[in-house]
């Protein structure tokens, strides 16, 4: 039995728990927006700039969605005008080395994958 299957039988839950995080941290800008916060404090606009493609709206849903789960917190300075600043949290925090182990893997692993995809191309090409 793998430690997926462990996990999700101690749980009791066949694995919605690990799904639901996974669909979150898995999201196409959850894990740039976790590595430019990682030890700073930052504006939206400063966020946005440190992330190149990410969309006003997108920057937004993922924030929101990553302090509805307690991975970033939001404060809101009273000031003329008001200002915003998002930091991880300590949970958030927790993030880092496994969001870098993952990036380490992509990186060592893509040319293998890259193989692997054409060569799975070529083949079904014929």
């Amino acid at each position: 039995m793998s430690q997926y299957q462990r996990t999700c039988l101690i749980r009791g839950d066949g694995g919605r728990a690990i799904r639901g995080i996974l669909d979150r941290i898995a999201n196409k800008w959850t894990l740039l927006v976790i590595a430019t916060l990682h030890d700073r404090r930052l504006r939206f606009t400063e966020l946005q700039q440190g992330i190149p493609g990410v969309s006003q709206r997108m920057l937004s849903l993922t924030l929101r969605n990553l302090e509805r789960d307690g991975l970033v917190s939001r404060t809101v300075y009273a000031e003329v005008p008001p200002r915003v600043e998002y930091e991880l949290t300590a949970i958030g925090r927790t993030l880092i080395d496994p969001a870098v182990r993952l990036a380490e893997w992509a990186v060592e692993h893509n040319p293998d994958i890259d193989r692997s995809r054409q060569a799975y191309d070529s083949r079904k090409r014929r």
